[in-house]
């Protein structure tokens, strides 16, 4: 468990590092950026390894129904991340959609996980989500939507998420979690 805690402080304070300290942050410049990046992977490869070492107790576990409400989680949560990126009609009217998809892929992985790991995994990610949104919130108050984007880009982002949540999928059954119930 230390190691998938040591990763979330990891993961959250480097990427927190910029709203908490921007001064400190744009003294570092283009190195601060290489620093930040290497912490951030440490931080996710000792999620990952502490996550998967992990014991504690458990209190539910995963049953079709819930599977199934998780798979609609998850498109969403591609979804959100692929409008994020392709700055689609939706990214228009959200501010975050990004970290708005980290915060329904971890309460779609705390629908289907009910032990102590998971909670602290799925839990402080989504936690990390919601401040990172008040400290962007904070540190820039006013915020300018992208520009329209063409018909093509909503194309592209749906089909872009069936690519990627099948890619998902795959490889959630290579690691042995069979992600459909």
């Amino acid at each position: 468990m230390t190691n998938l805690i040591l990763g979330l402080i990891l993961w959250s304070g480097f990427h927190l590092f910029k709203r908490l300290a921007p001064d400190a942050r744009a003294r570092s410049g283009m190195r601060g950026k290489g620093f930040a990046a290497i912490g951030i992977l440490a931080g996710l490869v000792l999620m990952i390894t502490g996550y998967r070492e992990a014991e504690g107790a458990f209190f539910w576990g995963r049953h079709p129904a819930t599977a199934g409400i998780n798979n609609l989680l998850m498109v969403l949560s591609v979804y959100l991340f692929a409008v994020s990126g392709m700055q689609t009609r939706l990214a228009r009217r959200m501010r975050h959609p990004m970290l708005a998809g980290v915060k329904v892929w971890a309460l779609g992985h705390l629908l289907v996980n009910g032990d102590v790991p998971s909670f602290v995994l799925f839990g402080g990610l989504l936690a990390w989500a919601v401040v990172q949104m008040i400290a962007i919130n904070r540190a820039e108050p006013n915020w300018t939507p992208p520009p329209p984007a063409p018909m093509s880009k909503e194309v592209i982002a749906v089909v872009a998420t069936v690519v990627v949540f099948g890619v998902i999928t795959v490889i959630h059954t290579w690691l042995g979690y069979y992600p459909f119930g």
